[in-house]
């Protein structure tokens, strides 16, 4: 693990009781190609906290835009959003307590049998991830995990039960449930997309404006394939 900015998770936490909000969304895509558009990695966020008031602040900002007749779409999403909307979430987001963890693969030394399914590549994306993450879970605490959905149909109830099997893995010592939404569904959701595109456009560009106004809320940024020296593609 490459340790971030590192808060104090043990302060945050004797704040939160037991209970404990863990959103997650991905950053990247699934294709492994070198074909124009294929992102290098794939990068799964989440933000921990001990409350949702972060997302009752972006449903505000949504409103007080929406006065100031800034464009939005349905949602906030940093990849589509326009950069002053950009700036305006970050801003709303600083001021707020939780933690940041990102899981990063890069896709091309994946081995074939993750390749071919992207499920299975899913699963272990989250695998590598809820393995670290559910250590900061203690068995007294009470679990609310939800990752944002992708996919369409069969893929999407796949991706959804590869979830389910790693959190069941990895955080079963507390009491937990699991939700896969849309992101527009939870303004949360949309923390977690903010956070992981920015770690994304430092891992993939080296672009760090944004990766600087969130570096203090990170408590790892987890290179899973570091070791792997092969690539496949």
């Amino acid at each position: 693990m490459v340790a971030g900015a590192r808060l104090n998770f043990e302060a945050i936490k004797s704040k939160m009781g037991n209970v404990v909000y863990v959103f997650g969304d991905e950053s990247g895509n699934l294709d492994f190609s070198n074909n124009q558009g294929a992102s290098r990695y794939f990068i799964l966020t989440t933000v921990m906290m001990e409350n949702c008031s972060v997302g009752d602040a972006l449903l505000q900002l949504r409103r007080e835009l929406a006065w100031k007749d800034v464009l939005l779409t349905e949602q906030f999403h940093a990849a589509s959003d326009r950069q002053e909307v950009r700036d305006y979430v970050f801003e709303s987001i600083a001021g707020f307590d939780f933690r940041v963890d990102a899981t990063i693969l890069e896709k091309r030394k994946t081995v074939e049998r993750y390749r071919c399914d992207v499920s299975e590549f899913y699963r272990l994306a989250w695998w590598f991830h809820l393995k670290y993450v559910g250590q900061a879970v203690h068995r007294d605490d009470k679990v609310l995990l939800v990752a944002a959905s992708l996919g369409e149909r069969k893929k999407k109830q796949a991706f959804s039960d590869a979830f389910d099997a790693v959190a069941l893995q990895t955080v079963s010592h507390a009491d937990f449930h699991t939700a896969f939404w849309h992101d527009a569904t939870d303004p949360c959701l949309q923390v977690a997309d903010y956070c992981g595109w920015a770690i994304q456009r430092q891992w993939e560009r080296h672009d760090d404006r944004s990766y600087a106004l969130i570096e203090h809320k990170i408590a790892s940024e987890f290179d899973a394939f570091r070791l792997g020296s092969k690539l496949f593609y």
